[in-house]
């Protein structure tokens, strides 16, 4: 198992550490089925992925992921090459404990994706999914940190997938603001070398009966 940071929170930037452990405070002692954002099968990914015909060993990261099921379920399917991260080393815990002796097929990243270190040294990656981080980042910098690291990583024919909150969701998340987008949006952020292959909103409902508007994208680079 290649966990790139396994101390709680850790990182020497004193901001991302703080958000690192603000979101520790969420993850830890809860069960996670009734958080916000939780997903018993994340299908609209799922299908997405499957769309892209991608072989069993493509290089899959999934950036802000949390404890999100998705890796179960790409594990599930004979994924064999699928990379995690979050800021915080207590969401990705709780995906460890979960999936068992299968986290030594994972490489795990604890990292912010707006301060980048080791995450610089990812390889050439075939797919990007991520499913509800870029939102939190509000700041046109942060935002262009983010899509130049996209940018870097993802290869030639390569695949991106982005689902945020559209024009129609919420503003807020867990206690903190967040950016909302529509597809010319991200289309705009991502540039012409990215082709835009499929899009959808999709409502999700919340574990407590609420909903909240997102937009699924799927992006292939030129």
């Amino acid at each position: 198992m290649d966990d790139k940071n396994s101390s709680c929170c850790s990182n020497p930037n004193e901001e991302a550490k703080n958000l690192g452990e603000y979101w520790c405070d969420i993850y830890t002692d809860v069960d996670i089925s009734t958080l916000g954002w939780y997903e018993k099968e994340s299908k609209p990914s799922l299908e997405l992925i499957t769309q892209c015909g991608l072989p069993k060993n493509a290089k899959m990261f999934n950036p802000g992921c949390g404890a999100s099921t998705l890796i179960d379920s790409l594990l599930a399917l004979d994924y064999s090459n699928l990379i995690a991260n979050d800021i915080s080393s207590c969401a990705l815990n709780k995906i460890k404990k979960r999936i068992g002796t299968k986290a030594e097929q994972v490489q795990w990243y604890v990292e912010d994706l707006i301060n980048p270190n080791d995450l610089l040294d990812l390889p050439q990656l075939d797919l990007w999914h991520d499913r509800a981080v870029l939102h939190f980042f509000i700041d046109e910098k942060e935002q262009n940190t983010y899509f130049n690291l996209l940018k870097q990583k993802v290869k030639n024919k390569g695949f991106v997938i982005l689902a945020t909150f559209n024009l129609q969701g919420a503003t807020t998340c867990s206690g903190l603001p967040v950016k909302r987008y529509n597809t010319k949006m991200l289309q705009d952020k991502l540039g012409i070398n990215f082709k835009l292959i499929q899009n959808f909103d999709y409502i999700y409902t919340m574990p407590n009966g609420e909903v909240r508007a997102y937009v699924y994208t799927l992006f292939q680079r030129n």
